[in-house]
């Protein structure tokens, strides 16, 4: 019998209450003009509130990019099972969900609309190791756990890594309209899963 964590299932609602409710803001008006109190207000919650859970403007912000790093991994490893077989349909699939969410997510647009935000940037460069973490682990489970997917773990990390530095590399400049890039980068990746495959 797998026994709840209520206190963490109830941090875990709090954290994405503030998350989508800065989503929401985000809809409306620019990161810039986005201050705590108003995530606090959108959520119902009191301003100390997103503070302690966040820590800072740019610590709500790094957790809204981890999320959206985690839904990254996720479109994968739905693409995983959905293409038993088929490596290159499951990663071209996984991509094309993934660049169309980026170009719908109103932090994304606020990051590469208007004048430059230095703090948005820092998280897809400088400050991206939270993101790429979270996104690879995903993956990496994923291919661990995947019923035909069978690859030695030193690639399995390789390989999850190699994706999620892929991905995120189109966030401040996304695909070129006159290329299918989530069906280039397929064929580019899917390769070195099979070469991985005949290994393991």
């Amino acid at each position: 019998m797998t026994t709840r964590n209520y206190a963490l299932d109830s941090k875990a609602l709090l954290r994405n209450s503030l998350l989508d409710g800065l989503h929401d803001l985000l809809l409306d008006r620019d990161w810039a003009a986005v201050r705590m109190s108003d995530v606090a207000a959108a959520t119902g919650v009191s301003r100390q509130t997103v503070y302690n859970e966040f820590g800072s403007r740019y610590g709500l912000a790094q957790g809204y990019a981890v999320r959206l790093a985690g839904r990254f991994a996720g479109h994968i490893t739905d693409s995983i099972a959905a293409h038993v077989e088929d490596v290159t349909g499951a990663l071209q699939t996984g991509f094309s969900e993934f660049f169309a969410g980026v170009a719908s997510d109103p932090l994304i647009a606020s990051l590469l609309s208007g004048e430059a935000k230095p703090d948005l940037m820092k998280l897809i460069t400088t400050d991206a190791a939270p993101i790429i973490t979270t996104a690879a682990d995903r993956l990496s489970d994923a291919f661990r756990e995947s019923s035909w997917l069978s690859m030695p773990d030193s690639d399995v990390l390789r390989i999850s890594r190699a994706i999620t530095r892929m991905a995120l590399s189109y966030i401040a400049m996304p695909p070129e309209g006159d290329r299918d890039v989530a069906s280039d980068l397929a064929e580019i990746i899917a390769p070195a899963i099979e070469a991985a495959r005949i290994r393991g």
